[in-house]
């Protein structure tokens, strides 16, 4: 067994706790093996003057850190699986993917106690395709605007008196010991996660078997199996945050799996939704049954006019 892992991060506070938090965990599985971050700065972190979607999306936040393990200076990466992208690089694969924090959306404000408390007109910032458009789809009445930072700048802008709100993902205010800022939550039924909200994903080189076993034991099955059908979905339809779509797998109290998801347009006006359930073992056919449902619905032509935008 090696005696040292090493592992990539990005800087913002919040990555920084998940890796800490994986880290941990490693330690105390190993005692005898070291545990080091590599802390660095993406293109996704650096670039906030511009909407994700414009730049390059998600996966600005993944390429360098899978450039340090390809160049050996990182043994793997931890990542919000919300952030990557629908399909990894043929040489890696994810060693683990962890229990799932809560996976909604989270209304914050100082001004306001909900989503359908606030006037029309007022100010609502995100960074998320999938959030505006659904938001939009509730209240047309609302402007939204980008919203690009990490959880402290965000969250400093709305206390400047910026925004009127801002909607955050609840499971990161949580892991920063920020719960207390979120005033209510956006149920599944108005506000569907992204593809992978609220877990932490793994990812090493695909040929690191011995540290893939080693990883074993922060693998979550169940949750994987929700993940495989989000993931399904997610690649079906594009594959990142330049597509106003999402998808959200929960496992039913038969067993079975059932999977929520969306197409919409920006503006929300011609929104497609569908739900299915099936066997778990069927995770991924069940994502990308859905989403050639919604395709059919009208999600493809949406899609394509987005493309070409």
């Amino acid at each position: 067994m090696r005696n040292k892992i090493v592992i990539g991060t990005r800087k913002s506070v919040l990555a920084l706790w998940q890796a800490e938090y994986v880290a941990d965990r490693l330690r105390k599985a190993y005692p005898d093996v070291t545990v080091e971050l590599l802390p660095v700065s993406t293109r996704g972190d650096e670039i906030l003057n511009m909407p994700l979607a414009q730049i390059g999306g998600k996966g600005l936040f993944i390429q360098e850190l899978e450039y340090l393990i390809r160049e050996g200076k990182a043994d793997m990466a931890v990542h919000s699986l919300k952030d990557m992208p629908a399909d990894l690089p043929p040489d890696f694969a994810l060693a683990a993917v962890t229990d799932r924090e809560d996976p909604r959306d989270a209304f914050v404000s100082l001004k306001y106690r909900s989503f359908e408390e606030m006037p029309a007109g007022s100010k609502v910032g995100t960074s998320s395709l999938r959030r505006q458009s659904q938001l939009l789809h509730r209240r047309s009445d609302l402007h939204i605007e980008s919203l690009r930072g990490n959880v402290q700048t965000r969250l400093r802008k709305l206390d400047e008196g910026q925004y009127d709100a801002v909607i955050l993902a609840a499971a990161g205010l949580k892991r920063l010991g920020l719960g207390d800022r979120i005033r209510s939550y956006l149920s599944i039924d108005d506000s569907i996660p992204a593809a992978g909200q609220g877990v932490m994903a793994i990812e090493v080189r695909k040929d690191d078997a011995e540290l893939q076993q080693m990883l074993a034991f922060l693998h979550n099955e169940t949750v994987a199996s929700c993940i495989a059908a989000e993931r399904a979905f997610l690649g079906r339809v594009g594959g990142d945050c330049k597509v106003p779509a999402g998808a959200f797998a929960q496992e039913a109290e038969d067993g079975r799996l059932r999977v929520d998801a969306f197409i919409s347009s920006e503006d929300g006006q011609r929104f497609y939704r569908r739900s299915i359930s099936g066997n778990a073992a069927e995770a991924e056919s069940l994502g990308a049954s859905i989403a050639d449902s919604l395709l059919d619905d009208g999600g493809r032509e949406v899609l394509e006019e987005i493309a070409i935008q």
